[in-house]
């Protein structure tokens, strides 16, 4: 009797011990950057986002969020601090893992797309990657279903409305399986129909991601937790409906809602 009770019990607690093994998707740890001419962007980041969860990063122009997310995949290296994705430290002899696990999608999709077709472009990552020939299609496919545009898969991507050019880039980043996905103003200069696309497509990929933007109702919509960064500084971090609800956090840190914009 007594072997049959804790039989399920050791399992439970086995898997317990794993999934707090699990090492989130990104943790920045006391992270400090100063430029060449001397400015100091950023003094002492802490961060952590656990995998599967939608986190915007917020704050003013500035206020060191370019230059955070120049550290994840390696552009930039810490002056003091460490910076890991998936638990691997973003170290130079893990540059090309780490820039598969860190997926960036460019504020403007013509920095990303630059081949004949729609396939072509979806494919040039993965196969740089070393995917198979063999798994290279399905990969493609995949990532182009998920973003809903395989119908579009031969087409010139030049051809294509600026909302779907943006969703073709997200599918060149999906392609190549990554860690998280960092978005940079993914709403900009979209349309409202091609916003609310886009916006579907994100909140269902079930993928981890680290949304930079000014567009404060997009991050409420999409990220259920913020982080707004000021002069180098994490300054809140938090549900993101609590820190919009928060008019003098707004107001310090130059963060504005739209005009008749409520929070409901």
């Amino acid at each position: 009797m007594g072997d049959r009770v804790s039989a399920p019990s050791a399992r439970t607690s086995r898997a317990a011990d794993a999934e707090a093994a699990t090492p989130p998707s990104l943790e920045v740890r006391d992270l400090a950057y100063a430029y060449p001419d001397g400015h100091q962007a950023l003094f002492g980041v802490d961060l952590r986002i656990e995998r599967g969860e939608r986190v915007a990063l917020l704050g003013p122009n500035g206020a060191g969020k370019t230059t955070l997310v120049l550290h994840l995949n390696g552009i930039h290296d810490p002056g003091e601090g460490s910076v890991r994705v998936g638990g691997l430290p973003v170290e130079r002899r893990h540059l090309r893992e780490i820039r598969r696990r860190v997926g960036i999608v460019f504020q403007d999709p013509d920095d990303q797309l630059f081949m004949p077709t729609v396939r072509e472009d979806v494919a040039f990552g993965p196969a740089n990657f070393g995917v198979r020939v063999e798994e290279l299609g399905a990969r493609v496919e995949r990532a182009l279903e998920a973003v809903g545009m395989a119908e579009h898969a031969d087409r010139s991507p030049l051809h294509l409305s600026g909302g779907q050019r943006r969703r073709v880039a997200l599918a060149t980043v999906l392609a190549c399986d990554p860690e998280i996905l960092v978005l940079d103003e993914p709403s900009s200069n979209l349309d409202p129909v091609a916003r609310r696309e886009l916006a579907e497509v994100l909140l269902g990929l079930g993928r981890t991601m680290l949304m930079v933007t000014h567009d404060l109702p997009y991050a409420l919509q999409l990220c259920p937790r913020s982080i707004v960064l000021d002069d180098g500084v994490v300054v809140a971090d938090g549900p993101t409906r609590e820190l919009l609800a928060d008019e003098a956090l707004l107001a310090a840190h130059r963060l504005e809602l739209p005009y008749g914009f409520t929070l409901t």
